[in-house]
């Protein structure tokens, strides 16, 4: 039987919850004296979620196998956690149940050739695959213009995450970089909750967390989020500032692989618009040169 030793991870996440509620956002009185910790004390969520407070401080040291749902709930409402947050609390639990055999490195996803036909087939927008790592897996023509700088390094997939945090030219593409960096470790945390024996998934934490202060720093705050729709903005060398509606939704496989397909579209009559026009043809010209160049010589 083998289980997620995620005890420490339990801990820092509730126990970063727990501090950033305060005892009037919770309804319960502030109580006399001064508070050594910022937020909602260990009885105080026993309260509110209708547990013993010696069954909640074990809950949070991270004995959560075997806790049921109804009870997960209750403390999701006392912590007042979002979807993603519940989501992710959850996931902890359920990584920290046995299993039945040793578990797998997670298979890299094989996309069939229909998902590129359909990515190929958006030609006003911008278009990709991405797996909860942030690997980029597939584009169409659009896509791969927008982060054409992440395809300089020899890796394959290109990551978002690595070329975020280690190449200084993401300050740059990002105008709002902190934004944007707060968005991928909170999604990376996510599928860490998700995906616990992903080898791929830790070493590239790791990598990041050794190479990068700022995603250290980021790390430790145990964010989480969902993410399906908002407002990206990308600075393009080739073509300027482009302010871009994004969608994001499940993409269906096979193999049951978390996969992200995101389409960025830019509001009609916009600037943005005529830039990603500009874009596009910018694409479509490169291919074409490309294709000129990788013909044989007759």
């Amino acid at each position: 039987m083998v289980v997620v030793d995620n005890r420490a991870e339990i801990r820092a996440f509730l126990t970063s919850r727990r501090a950033k509620i305060s005892p009037k956002q919770a309804g319960l009185p502030a109580g006399g004296g001064v508070r050594r910790v910022p937020g909602l004390r260990r009885e105080e969520v026993a309260v509110l979620a209708g547990v013993s407070t010696d069954w909640y401080v074990r809950l949070e040291k991270g004995h959560i196998s075997g806790v049921s749902e109804d009870v997960l709930d209750a403390v999701a409402r006392a912590l007042r956690l979002t979807e993603a947050e519940r989501t992710y609390l959850f996931d902890l639990a359920r990584a920290a149940k046995p299993v039945g055999r040793a578990a797998r490195r997670r298979r890299r996803a094989e996309l069939p050739p229909s998902v590129q036909w359909m990515l190929d087939s958006i030609t006003s927008a911008a278009a990709l695959v991405r797996n909860g790592r942030m690997d980029l897996l597939a584009t169409n023509s659009l896509g791969r213009a927008l982060y054409a700088p992440l395809y300089d390094d020899e890796r394959r997939p290109v990551n978002i995450a690595r070329f975020h945090f280690l190449d200084p030219r993401a300050h740059d593409m990002y105008p709002d970089w902190d934004g944007a960096a707060h968005t991928i470790v909170a999604l990376l945390r996510t599928d860490a909750g998700r995906n616990p024996y992903d080898k791929d998934l830790r070493d590239l934490i790791g990598e990041l967390s050794t190479l990068s202060e700022e995603f250290r720093t980021l790390w430790a705050g145990h964010d989480v989020r969902l993410h399906s729709i908002g407002m990206k903005q990308f600075h393009h060398v080739d073509v300027g500032t482009l302010d871009l509606v994004f969608h994001s939704m499940e993409l269906p496989t096979d193999d049951r692989s978390a996969l992200d397909l995101t389409i960025y579209t830019a509001e009609p009559g916009s600037p943005t618009e005529d830039a990603l026009k500009l874009l596009a043809s910018w694409a479509a010209t490169h291919e074409e040169q490309a294709e000129t160049t990788d013909e044989p010589h007759r």
